[in-house]
């Protein structure tokens, strides 16, 4: 699940945050709010308790006065400039200027995930992806992580159905970031494919796939991907079939990064303390040198109405594993507010959600119950998810296909909505609360072609959305009698 996709809930607030919060409310919000200063706080308290045992009396005054203090200004969420432009290599730019910290980080998001794959080379855009720092032109695997390793900089990336990234974290000072960008430049721009490092990589992937094969949650998801998706790229395995990983060569994936890896297609972020000048510099020695090809690919698109289906397989495990869904949302989707507030209440809300009080607190017939949207630049799924024993699959599927039933009918009470509401509302700033957050954020937004106002208009939007939006949302994109259900570990006697 992409973390930028399917947005985090917030954290519950410690004793002492709650403490503070009673002692002086608004004191309290701005305290919890800023999240570096609980962090000393916190860190410096864990000390002391592990070394007495016991909270300091001292430290819990000192948190008071500070609350005191903080009551001199109200809270305010400030949401991060951004400043955006196209590179002269075409791509486009994301840049948020931050100097609190001397740290700089960016990302180069490319559409070139798992759904550009082919059914008889699956795996291939994976692969690509994966072998881009073990080997670039004039640096070896060893050279690339050594080089960021000498400098305290850490170098990642990602990878899902729509996209292929790469990030890096590094100091700002201009030696340190200079030598990091010059690693991540050759390595984004000229990778090799190196054949030794294919074979072994190759053999790594397949053998996961092997023991993935033997799990039930494994074997579940991939079936689910295939009955709600069906011939649609979304249905292709991300990280491929056993059978295609065999047969990828080098030149399958130098052929898929030219078509592919392109300036025109890249989505830089960067945040950090850098001026203007420096980002457009940055933005330009990444991407100036990436293929040049034509237009980019299209997917087809998806196919929102599917038939209803039930596929029982037999494993061994001692629980049943139980997925059911549809095609959900576009990450841009009109309704994704009011999909997202309602879906908070029907299984995205942990332990307060509606699934979760149905299913485990009044039945007992699942530890936990969820459901989320899964938006991609076509609509991704919708799905709901549980564990039960195998003995009570049949009757903690029905209760949850009448849970959503009767959702989708009634929608939820005001009483349910309010308390999702100041929910999602009050952990909001805990969702930009750090460079690297924000750096998630600005690669998502441009990405998905987000309004650059998204981080501004988020908690006015999740306000705006009312009940009778809700019911009406889940009733034209949610069909429950037009779902996909996959469960895995059946009672033997129901196995097809």
């Amino acid at each position: 699940m992409d973390a930028n996709s399917v947005i985090k809930e917030p954290f519950a607030p410690s004793l002492i945050e709650l403490l503070a919060i009673r002692l002086s409310p608004q004191a309290g919000k701005s305290l919890v709010m800023s999240k570096g200063f609980m962090l000393r706080l916190r860190a410096r308290n864990a000390l002391r308790s592990a070394r007495t045992g016991f909270y300091s009396f001292r430290y819990l005054v000192n948190l008071v006065l500070v609350a005191a203090l903080c009551c001199v200004a109200t809270a305010a969420l400030a949401t991060p400039n951004i400043q955006h432009w196209k590179s002269a290599s075409g791509a486009k730019v994301l840049f948020v200027e931050n100097h609190d910290i001397p740290m700089l980080d960016v990302s180069v998001g490319i559409p070139a995930g798992s759904s550009f794959d082919t059914s008889d080379k699956s795996g291939v855009a994976n692969l690509t992806h994966h072998l881009l720092d073990l080997g670039a032109e004039g640096l070896s695997e060893d050279d690339i992580s050594r080089g960021m390793a000498d400098i305290g900089a850490q170098f990642g990336g990602g990878f899902d159905q729509d996209r292929a990234s790469l990030s890096l974290r590094t100091l700002s000072s201009a030696a340190q970031r200079d030598k990091a960008l010059g690693i991540m430049a050759r390595v984004l721009q000229r990778p090799l494919f190196p054949e030794a490092i294919l074979a072994r990589e190759k053999a790594r992937v397949i053998a996961a796939l092997k023991e993935a094969e033997t799990k039930p949650e494994s074997i579940a998801d991939k079936a689910f991907q295939k009955a709600i998706y069906g011939a649609h790229p979304y249905a292709l395995p991300v990280s491929g079939e056993i059978a295609s990983v065999e047969k990828i060569t080098a030149q399958d994936l130098s052929a898929f990064y030219g078509a592919h890896y392109r300036a025109a297609g890249a989505v830089v972020a960067i945040m950090g303390d850098i001026t203007r000048a420096e980002a457009e510099a940055i933005a330009q020695q990444l991407t100036g040198e990436l293929p040049l090809s034509d237009a980019p690919c299209t997917l087809p698109d998806v196919a929102m109405q599917i038939s209803a289906s039930e596929q029982r397989i037999d494993h061994p495990a001692s629980q049943s594993h139980i997925l059911i869904g549809a095609p959900g949302m576009a990450r841009n989707d009109p309704d994704y507010f009011s999909l997202y507030v309602g879906n908070h209440i029907l299984g995205g809300g942990g332990f307060v959600s509606r699934l979760m009080h149905e299913v485990r607190e009044k039945r007992g017939l699942a530890y936990s119950v969820y459901s989320y949207f899964m938006p991609l630049k076509q609509p991704g799924a919708f799905q709901i998810g549980l564990q039960t024993k195998k003995a009570q699959a049949d009757e903690a599927l029905q209760l949850v296909r009448n849970t959503l039933a009767e959702f989708i009918a009634k929608g939820p009470t005001e009483k349910e909505l309010l308390a999702a509401k100041q929910n999602i509302i009050g952990g909001f700033p805990l969702r930009i609360d750090s460079n690297r957050k924000i750096l998630d954020y600005l690669g998502v937004i441009g990405f998905h072609n987000l309004p650059l106002t998204y981080l501004d208009d988020f908690t006015r939007k999740v306000d705006q959305v009312s009940v009778a939006q809700v019911r009406d949302t889940f009733k034209r994109r949610i069909n429950p009698q037009a779902m996909a259900t996959v469960i895995v570990g059946a009672p033997e006697a129901t196995v097809k």
